[in-house]
């Protein structure tokens, strides 16, 4: 079985195809075709309320360009997801049907807490009796899961992401409503680990130079690993560290999103597994499809 995940985010769009197999029992994922666009969509759509006309063309042509790899790959099943960026842009949803009537990919436009839902789809094995704070920072919004006994007891979405910290587009309202949110649902919680996704924390974990097999960082690591960014120019973190140009510049507002949620939450440590959205949506695909043919 094939399956596709098509993320399209605020700061890039992401495909990945995955091919499931079993044997004896044993069901495996392996990626086959990953690729990241830096298409900002949200920095349009934080300053204008609307995708532009450049934007939108390069849009469509990589929605094109992705639809050709899913074909050519004849993947069984696909799920297209988009999230703060098209879903809070005035032209979002008339894009999407032209990309469906065009190209015949379907995008599905999600709020906040589905995206959440998505994403925790792949995170279960990380969860037991302990509580769980789970922050994905995107470009445009802030998604937190709050677990305990392996259960969801609160899960919410804040207008709070990079390329939105990058453009000053950030309420002060809504950083109270995080910081209460967290408040309300951990302050008898003596001990919080948080579980940290998204790539820019998955970027920080690998300049942190982890240890092998070790899947985790400390607050004062992501602390140490953010001041040396900000010690260096833009055109330093690129050459030095072999940074995107769309990741040098949000990588550091982006970190201190994590920093504030954690301190809120008086979390001292943050598992960093890399998967995301497009992982959760394989998940979705997986069960959608598993009983619809063999392995």
């Amino acid at each position: 079985m094939k399956l596709a995940a098509v993320d399209i985010g605020s700061n890039a769009i992401r495909l990945q195809i995955t091919s499931v197999t079993q044997y004896e029992g044993i069901i495996k994922f392996k990626k086959l075709e990953y690729l990241r666009f830096p298409l900002r969509l949200g920095q349009d759509v934080f300053n204008t309320q609307k995708i532009s006309e450049v934007n939108r063309r390069k849009f469509v042509k990589l929605m094109k360009a992705f639809k050709i790899l899913i074909d050519l790959y004849e993947v069984d099943d696909y799920m297209a997801c988009a999230t703060s960026a098209i879903r809070e842009s005035v032209n979002g949803k008339e894009i999407a049907l032209e990309v469906k009537e065009e190209i015949g990919l379907k995008i599905n436009i999600i709020d906040g807490n589905k995206e959440a839902e998505l994403i925790n789809k792949s995170l279960n094995k990380f969860f037991d009796e302990k509580t769980y704070l789970h922050i994905d920072v995107g470009g445009g919004s802030t998604e937190l899961n709050i677990y305990k006994n392996r259960e969801k007891l609160a899960s919410k979405s804040f207008q709070i992401g990079s390329v939105r910290a990058l453009e000053d587009k950030i309420a002060t309202p809504v950083w109270s409503s995080m910081e209460n949110f967290i408040l309300k649902h951990l302050e008898n919680s003596p001990s919080v680990t948080s579980i940290g996704t998204g790539g820019n924390i998955n970027k920080i974990f690998e300049l942190s130079l982890p240890r092998k097999n070790k899947r985790y960082l400390d607050f004062e690591k992501i602390t140490e690993v953010l001041d040396h960014l900000q010690s260096l120019t833009f055109d330093e973190r690129v050459h030095k560290f072999n940074l995107n140009q769309d990741r040098a510049d949000v990588i550091i507002p982006a970190g201190k999103i994590y920093q504030r949620v954690m301190q809120a939450a008086k979390s001292r440590k943050m598992i960093v597994p890399d998967l995301g959205l497009k992982d959760g949506i394989i998940h979705v695909l997986y069960e959608r499809n598993k009983s619809k043919k063999p392995l």
